[in-house]
């Protein structure tokens, strides 16, 4: 908590030299997603200053009536009545179709940044999901983009209004009598620094709260996802706990905003208040003494009273600005990540590669870990259509030489190399799709089965998924569901079994018909039966192609043409299953031991 604390003074210290310098700069780069939609924006806009024109004639026109009342002025009642009448039909179809058009920029405008957020997410490379939580990430494109939206363009606009009222107003009243102008204008120092002491705390905290609502997702997020073992460890009262403390954070630092906010509306209504009784008495005293007409001084309250409405809004306004500051540089900081993928370009000509690979004197550290090597020179060739095996304890570095073949991290040294071709000269696009991965522990989406197998290639004929569901010995319990190839999987596919799941994958794998073949444990927590089918699957997906399979269970690799034993880093032994089964006192023969001889 004390770290906590000190990572948020630290936060709020550079906010501080952040919001005049950069934040506001930050904030308004967010515009450019407004521009494709600049026709539209420019005409919310005509019809915004016509609003505002229309709304500032009604001071007048009330002057121009008390005139009439008074028997001043040359119309009659009906005459600037009728008119008035006319100002205010313009003023209702000038409102309508401003917020139209500003509501069709709003809303597109959303959908470009959710749409780039979310690509720019989606193409980041893996160690950037290590370092953000999935709520997290989840609260930027909603929460973040959704205080965004009214900004970009209703607040905005309604800003450029509410200065124009100012400025106009204050030109209006300055005309009608320059001396209650500078009377009235006497108030105004005091307001602006009110405005900027209380906009400073105000954008402060409610920046801190959109972390805390971040962090609230992030519970949201973790516990539904992992709901059984919520359930299994009959956490649910724990996890309610921890949701509402998070909530509880939330509210208390948006009510603590809200009271500086209050604070601030309640001392600028008082001040503005305070200044239109002012103007009154000593408008007063001008019109006592003949220096000004009573249909002046009702005119000159009018505006005042607009003035002061503008400046009040204003400060509620830029403490809505402010607020922004803190969502568009999160959203920002994201979209300036460097993206593995460029997902805009045109996807690379597919070149299938034979299946070499040779890792040369790998050695790697994970980036959140650099001062802890994983892979200390590690050597070994896989000669296109082979089979290797990776063995070893957790921790050894198998599953971190399969996620360096793809690509998923940068090599701390040494080379890798498909068909003699250096790794990083490949597109990475180009690269994994010559690349399948069996993990042990499937995910599904939450579609259909038909949909899920065809994750494998897009695009794939009918005919073509139920043959690679054939070969992964996944037809018939299929066929056996009323839905067939159309049945809803669930989210994660858990409306399937372990096996079923698995098999699902075999058939995406072998749709892909990729060169390079990882298995990730594809087996270990089946069940006999379901192991059975799914290694004779396994065995169809293996046919004509190099294949890494990382195991525990020995029994599995038995048949494999290598096995690497990795211990530490390193390769301890190398050899086929009966080779290293006779080493006397060796990693692999003990682990054989362990795994098959009877417990005494």
């Amino acid at each position: 908590m004390a770290k906590r604390r000190n990572a948020d003074v630290e936060s709020d210290e550079a906010d501080k030299k952040r919001v005049t310098k950069e934040g506001f700069r930050k904030a308004l780069s967010i515009f450019r997603f407004v521009r494709p939609y600049r026709v539209q924006y420019i005409i919310g806009f005509v019809f915004l200053i016509l609003s505002a024109g229309t709304t500032m004639s009604f001071g007048l026109l009330i002057g121009q009536i008390t005139s009439v009342i008074q028997g001043k002025s040359a119309y009659t009642l009906n005459q600037v009545t009728l008119f008035f009448v006319g100002v205010l039909v313009a003023q209702a179809i000038f409102s309508f179709f401003r917020i139209y058009f500003f509501s069709q920029v709003s809303e597109r405008a959303m959908a470009d940044v959710r749409r780039a957020t979310y690509s720019k997410i989606i193409t980041l490379p893996i160690p950037f999901f290590e370092q953000r939580r999935v709520g997290e990430l989840t609260s930027r494109i909603s929460a973040d983009v959704s205080q965004l939206q009214d900004v970009l363009t209703l607040t905005v606009a309604e800003l450029f209004r509410q200065v124009a009222t100012l400025v106009i107003g204050t030109a209006i009243i300055f005309y009608v009598s320059w001396k209650l102008t500078l009377f009235m204008l006497g108030t105004f120092p005091v307001i602006i620094i009110a405005a900027i002491f209380f906009g400073k705390f105000i954008r402060k905290l409610s920046k801190r709260a959109q972390d805390y609502l971040a962090e609230a997702n992030v519970v949201v997020e973790e516990t539904l996802q992992s709901v059984n073992i919520v359930k299994a460890f009959t956490n649910e009262r724990l996890e309610i706990h921890r949701y509402g403390s998070a909530l509880q954070r939330v509210v208390s630092t948006a009510l603590h905003a809200a009271k500086y906010r209050g604070v601030f509306v309640s001392f600028i209504i008082f001040a503005l208040f305070g200044g239109i009784i002012g103007v009154v008495w000593y408008g007063g005293s001008l019109v006592l003494h003949n220096e000004m007409p009573f249909s002046d001084l009702l005119t000159f309250i009018v505006y005042t009273t607009f003035i002061g409405g503008s400046v009040a809004g204003m400060g509620d306004l830029y403490a809505q600005l402010q607020k922004t500051v803190g969502s568009s540089e999160r959203i920002l900081e994201i979209l300036g990540e460097a993206s593995e993928v460029n997902a805009d370009d045109e996807l690379p000509l597919f070149v299938p590669v034979q299946g070499n690979i040779q890792f040369d004197d790998i050695k790697f550290s994970y980036p959140a870990r650099p001062d802890i090597p994983v892979l200390k020179g590690v050597s070994l060739d896989v000669a296109a259509g082979r089979k290797i095996a990776l063995v070893g304890q957790s921790g050894a570095g198998k599953s971190t030489l399969v996620q360096l073949l793809m690509r998923y991290y940068n090599l701390s040294g040494g080379r890798i190399s498909i068909d003699g071709r250096d790794l990083n000269t490949f597109n990475i696009t180009e690269l994994r799709k010559n690349i399948a991965v069996v993990p042990q522990e499937v995910i599904l989406f939450g579609g259909t089965i038909m949909e899920n197998i065809q994750y494998g290639r897009l695009g794939a004929s009918e005919a073509d998924v139920r043959e690679a569901a054939r070969k992964a010995n996944a037809l018939n319990f299929i066929e056996s569901f009323p839905d067939g190839f159309k049945t809803i999987v669930g989210e994660r596919g858990v409306k399937l079994s372990g096996g079923q799941r698995q098999r699902i994958a075999i058939a995406r794998a072998i749709l892909k018909d990729p060169a390079i073949l990882v298995l990730d444990e594809a087996t270990s927590s089946l069940d006999a039966e379901s192991e059975q089918l799914v290694q004779s699957a396994l065995d169809e997906l293996m046919q004509n192609r190099t294949t890494i399979i990382i195991a525990h269970r020995l029994a599995t690799i038995r048949k494999v043409d290598r096995i690497y034993v990795l211990r530490e880093g390193q390769i301890a032994e190398s050899g086929t299953h009966d080779e290293l089964a006779l080493l006397e006192d060796g990693v692999y023969a003990n682990l054989v031991r362990l795994q098959f001889e009877p417990i005494s």
